[in-house]
């Protein structure tokens, strides 16, 4: 762990400088001219992603001849050899525990880097 330091001369000088550099009024005074910054409410921005939620979802089921499509699979499921069952729910184990490992694998890049 010996690393040797090339810090910037110019660096160094300014971490040593003092902490403020007098320049007769001019930061205020652009400060001052900035516009004031908006405020602007977030409750009414999550209320309308609630509505338009809860609106997207009321028109898929009504679209979806009220949740029929459900009730259409379950009865394609029941029909299944056992087998095909099995296979089915092999498959999805597999494809979520492959969705767990990548998602692992980028958090600990993300954290060693």
């Amino acid at each position: 762990m010996n690393e040797i330091s090339h810090e910037d001369p110019v660096d160094q000088q300014l971490r040593e400088a003092a902490p403020y550099i007098d320049d007769n009024g001019f930061t205020a005074g652009v400060l001052r001219q900035l516009p004031a910054p908006r405020r602007s409410p977030r409750s009414l921005r999550g209320a309308i992603l609630l509505a338009a939620t809860l609106l997207a979802s009321a028109l898929a089921y009504l679209a979806s001849d009220g949740g029929r499509f459900v009730v259409v699979a379950m009865e394609r499921l029941a029909t299944l050899p056992a087998l095909w069952l099995f296979a089915l729910a092999f498959g999805s184990g597999i494809l979520v525990m492959i969705a767990g490992v990548i998602a692992a694998i980028a958090k600990a890049s993300e954290l060693q880097s």
